[in-house]
């Protein structure tokens, strides 16, 4: 499990039970911890910003229409577009 976790996993109660910093260290490896709320730090604040607006800007008036105009938006979405929000919160492409 260990090998898995990397740095900026959120900071919930798993993360600090018993053995896992020990787990994590053993492996060569130390948490960060992000703050309680820390929008900047969180890529998925960026998408939903952008996404917002873009609903908004579609003007979709009724439930049916706004879930229609979201998946076409969400279909429009380029990977590298995702890698660009994990970069600008700072987390290394892998």
């Amino acid at each position: 499990m260990a090998a898995a976790l990397q740095a900026g996993f959120l900071d919930v109660a798993a993360h600090k039970m018993a053995g896992v910093e020990e787990a994590i260290a053993a492996a060569g490896a130390s948490l960060l911890y992000l703050p309680p709320y820390s929008p900047d730090l969180n890529p998925i604040e960026q998408f939903f910003a952008k996404l917002k607006a873009l609903l908004r800007k579609a003007a979709a008036r009724t439930k049916e229409a706004l879930w229609q105009t979201a998946g076409q938006l969400l279909d429009l979405v380029a990977p590298a577009e995702c890698q660009s929000y994990l970069a600008n919160a700072g987390y290394e492409p892998t």
